[in-house]
């Protein structure tokens, strides 16, 4: 009779190691290795099949492949759900949807299981009575079937595979496999229930969404493998304490990554908004240090605020923070006011922050965030009309950006007018900021 095999997991990659040691050699973390005993599995050795004949393996051509003529994707009304989703849930497929306690995980998925005839909702955290009164309230008629349960293989053979057109696990930290015995949310359990919720994925086209919890640094919680297996991850994320919400996506295998779709939280649930830039810029008000910027995710296209404050420092070093920029490119701006364009910046504090929770990752927010600078730093405010973007370069150059033409589209619709043209960020600032 074969033994119980112990092993020892790293608790912060998920790398497996025959004996214990102080650190881990994969991620270089002391003091994360924890002891696993693992049950023995009555699973055929490689290359043979149960009854110990040869399993015959077929390699074909990919041209010859010839792909299958009923895939569909499954829309779910939502129109910001399935931009993000590259257009639908992929038969198959296995999604990952990560974010903060409270955010609304949990409702946003209520709503997609509401959209889609035969979803089945497998909740390890909330009773049906839970469930229910959250449908409830948010106004749903419930006409999605719902099981409470934790246990991973009871889950999937309650299932009718051919009445259930999507699997939805809230959440995969709280599911447990009995063959492996540690407590749920550890290393191993998420691993194995993943790849067991895989199998099932592929095998009977049915696409399953996870729900996961996040760490303090805003990453899904488990072993990173968890990323790696699925096909499509995404973050909801925002302010709890707002009523907006970003959904945002950060892999996808069947379409395009960095969209977004934008919801608010409201006393129905989440509501979808279409217009995002009216979102952004609804509360903002003519000052020094506020500029108005079009980014865009994926294709999309709208319009944020970028605000900017500069004050005296305190210290010998001056300080430089921002909310929603990245820090490194906001000191590489600073440097570049200082010496091309003039701005005394050396004993300035600047802090900035992007309205509305967003994230400006692309180089084409230079230009607002350089602007923005400036505008503080001599407390002169521009055109409210105004829209601002474009790359900068360390000699002070403006460049080109990307998607020029839906940008200047997205502008015009909204009722502003592009800044005028100029060579350099020094040329820009002495006809919109010191033009007086």
């Amino acid at each position: 009779m074969a033994k119980n095999t112990t092993v020892f997991v790293c608790s912060n990659c998920g790398e497996e190691f025959i004996r214990w040691q102080g650190q881990c050699s994969n991620c270089q973390e002391w003091n994360s290795l924890k002891e696993f005993t693992i049950r023995p599995h009555s699973v055929p050795r490689s290359g043979t099949s149960r009854g110990n004949q040869p399993i015959s393996l077929q390699l074909s051509l990919l041209k010859d492949v010839k792909p299958s003529t009923d895939f569909k994707r499954a829309e779910t009304g939502l129109f910001e759900f399935d931009r993000v989703f590259g257009g639908g849930i992929v038969p198959g497929s296995i999604i990952l949807i990560g974010g903060d306690p409270g955010i609304g995980k949990s409702t946003l998925l209520l709503q997609v299981a509401e959209k889609i005839p035969g979803t089945v909702y497998l909740s390890a955290e909330e009773s049906l009575e839970q469930i229910k009164l959250r449908a409830d309230r948010i106004g749903l008629k419930g006409l999605f079937s719902a099981v409470a349960a934790s246990e991973i293989g009871q889950m999937l053979d309650t299932l009718e595979v051919e009445k259930t057109k999507l699997l939805i696990v809230d959440s995969i930290q709280t599911v447990y496999h009995p063959d492996f015995p540690s407590s749920p949310g550890s290393i191993v359990q998420v691993r194995e229930c993943a790849m067991r919720l895989q199998q099932f994925a592929k095998s009977s086209r049915v696409p399953v969404i996870l729900v996961g919890h996040v760490t303090k640094e805003g990453t899904v919680a488990g072993p990173r493998t968890l990323e790696h297996l699925v096909d499509l991850v995404a973050y909801l994320e925002g302010d709890p304490y707002r009523n907006f919400r970003i959904l945002r996506c950060v892999k996808n295998r069947f379409g395009a990554t960095d969209e977004i779709g934008v919801f608010a939280m409201t006393e129905k649930g989440l509501v979808e908004i279409k217009n995002p830039s009216s979102l952004f810029l609804s509360e903002r008000r003519e000052a020094a240090g506020s500029v108005v910027t079009c980014t865009t995710t994926g294709t999309r296209p709208f319009l944020v605020e970028v605000q900017a404050l500069t004050t005296k420092t305190a210290f010998g070093y001056p300080k430089r923070s921002a909310n929603g920029f990245d820090l490194n490119r906001l000191n590489l701006i600073a440097a570049v006011l200082d010496e091309r364009a003039g701005i005394n910046l050396a004993d300035q504090d600047i802090y900035i922050n992007v309205v509305g929770g967003v994230k400006l990752k692309e180089p084409a927010a230079d230009l607002a965030v350089a602007m923005a600078i400036a505008s503080a730093r001599s407390n002169r405010p521009l055109e409210p009309s105004v829209c601002i973007f474009g790359e900068i370069g360390l000699s002070g150059e403006i460049r080109k950006v990307s998607h020029a033409s839906a940008r200047e589209q997205e502008v015009k619709r909204l009722g502003y007018t592009l800044a005028p043209a100029a060579s350099t960020v020094g040329e820009l600032i002495k006809r919109l900021i010191l033009k007086n």
